[in-house]
């Protein structure tokens, strides 16, 4: 399927989900088109796996062309279910019976019956509970199917239900459903929402373009990115990955076998199942991530908080999209904290630097992290000047990149990354300075695949360009009171063209001449017509 082709579905169901929504607001509704879209992806992915297994013995349906292939096989087969579902978990990873594929809820659909939303209940409760090896709970949790938005009573919601699952089964069935095209699909529906959102986007997306400067960055060697990528990332951590696209794009760069195990956090219950779902529908196994439901602040999450850094996890690249300058409430105890205690707590006022120093901690001595932060942790006072000094002091600040303004859809101020390494070999920092490198748009600005690979080759190279990069000494840095604002290292202003006084003044003479002789020319008209002459004239 082409680029186009890919649009083309996603506009398909944003038109659908944009017709059908009624009383529901765009949030709310996002949940049961994605949700509808995971589970024809899982069915799909299911009965591909499960013909390839059963060979000859897969049924043809071409008599029942309305009834999944699968069903007719266990109605047939009944004593070797147990057996075929065994199989299936070793190939796929998961099981779906035949009554709740995508294949059966949508027949029930399209002939509006009576049980679809009990069946479809049970259906979502299965695949959290029983599908996988590792449970799925909550998985659908965001979707509440006894909802008034759907219909006062269980009959107008079941019908609302059919009409919705029907409208996405006639949609989809003009275009190829393998997992990269639904996955991009998934990828189009989340960024329209979002779009939508508001500042609660943020929550949950990080624009594709902002999400391939950090992947690309952090896949590349660490201490030598000019050798190119790393074969293989052992581990990959987002502490606040949103719908997980971020750690996706990173996936992206190496392939699917690129990397060990994917390791995500997420506060927001809703963004959370996102994630899940996310992972799964573009391949990922089950067994290839852990997305944890938590808050990296308090850093809840039982595999993190092992205080002996021989023992604790380590990851070999930490990406990052925190929320900006976020209010937190930090205890005492904060001070003491394997985290911070190195380097200090971060205000109450702007959490920023508390993420960072969480990401931080568990970067290998080997990784690379990049986070994306508002430009004040450049240059604020007390003690995340503190912080600021420390990390740079130890080596740690490698780069500081300036985006340009409105990128995202929650905020419209201008951002920064930082990329920061345990051992890093250059006794520089590089400053790129990409804030005026941008397509501008109606509603966002965006990075052109132009800018991206520039900020990543100017990385990668580690090259200085005038108005665009520097290197920058750490003896400046510290004659600048450990400031890393942009501005004080790069100058973007065009300089005046310098003005040849001599030249200027030969010229003004040479105007002065050509008025006074047009003056007397005039004058000379005027006095043959006996009118009164102008002033000037005669020099």
């Amino acid at each position: 399927m082409t680029a186009i082709e890919k649009t083309q579905l996603g506009k398909t169901l944003w038109a659908i989900a944009d017709q059908l929504r009624g009383a529901m607001n765009a949030d709310d509704f996002r949940d049961y088109m994605l949700s509808f879209l995971f589970l024809r992806y899982l069915s799909d992915n299911y009965e591909g796996a499960a013909q390839k297994e059963l060979g000859k013995d897969y049924p043809d349906n071409k008599d029942k062309p309305n009834t999944p292939p699968l069903s007719i096989w266990y109605k047939q087969n009944k004593e070797d279910t147990k057996q075929f579902e065994a199989q299936m978990r070793r190939k796929v990873h998961y099981v779906i019976k035949p009554e709740y594929l995508w294949s059966s809820i949508a027949e029930m659909a399209r002939t509006q019956h009576n049980d679809l939303l009990d069946t479809l209940q049970n259906g979502f409760k299965y695949i959290e509970n029983e599908s996988f090896e590792s449970t799925f709970q909550g998985l659908f949790s965001e979707i509440n199917l006894s909802s008034e938005k759907l219909g006062r009573d269980y009959s107008k919601r079941n019908i609302a239900l059919c009409n919705i699952i029907t409208k996405i089964a006639e949609g989809i069935a003009r275009f190829s459903t393998s997992s990269d095209i639904l996955g991009d699909a998934y990828e189009y529906l989340i960024e329209q929402f979002a779009a939508g959102s508001g500042k609660k986007a943020g929550e949950f997306y990080t624009p594709q373009q902002i999400s391939s400067v950090l992947s690309a960055i952090v896949t590349l060697d660490s201490q030598n990115p000019k050798t190119g990528k790393k074969k293989k990332l052992n581990k990959v951590l987002d502490f606040a990955c949103g719908s997980g696209s971020l750690l996706l794009n990173v996936r992206n760069q190496l392939g699917k076998n690129g990397i060990g195990k994917i390791y995500g956090q997420e506060k927001n219950i809703t963004t959370y199942n996102l994630a899940r779902m996310n992972m799964l529908l573009h391949g990922v196994k089950d067994s290839e991530f852990e997305i944890h439901h938590g808050d990296s602040l308090l850093n809840d999450w039982d595999i993190l908080k092992e205080p002996n850094p021989a023992k604790k996890l380590q990851f070999d690249a930490v990406v990052a999209n925190p929320p900006f300058s976020y209010r937190w409430q930090p205890k005492e105890a904060m001070g003491e904290d394997f985290r911070f205690k190195d380097y200090g707590v971060a205000p109450k006022s702007a959490a920023d630097f508390a993420f960072l120093l969480h990401g931080f901690h568990y970067m290998g001595k080997e990784g690379t992290m990049a986070i994306i932060l508002p430009h004040g942790v450049l240059f604020r006072s007390g003690v995340e000047a503190k912080i600021r000094q420390k990390l740079l002091n130890d080596g740690h600040i490698d780069t500081v990149i300036g985006l340009p303004a409105n990128l995202f859809f929650s905020t419209g101020i201008p951002v920064c990354i930082l990329v920061l390494k345990k051992c890093k070999m250059p006794d520089d920092v590089l400053f790129i300075n990409a804030s005026e490198h941008f397509e501008k748009g109606k509603r966002q600005n965006k990075l052109l695949p132009e800018h991206i690979d520039k900020i990543v080759e100017t990385y990668q190279e580690r090259k200085e360009e005038e108005r665009y990069s520097r290197r920058v000494s750490m003896d400046e840095i510290v004659e600048n009171d450990y400031n890393l604002n942009l501005t004080r290292y790069i100058n973007t202003a065009i300089p005046e063209p310098e003005v040849d006084l001599l030249a200027v003044n030969k010229e003004l003479v040479e105007i002065e001449k050509r008025i006074v002789k047009a003056t007397n020319e005039h004058n000379r008209f005027l006095k043959e017509l006996g009118l009164p002459v102008l002033p000037g004239g005669k020099k």
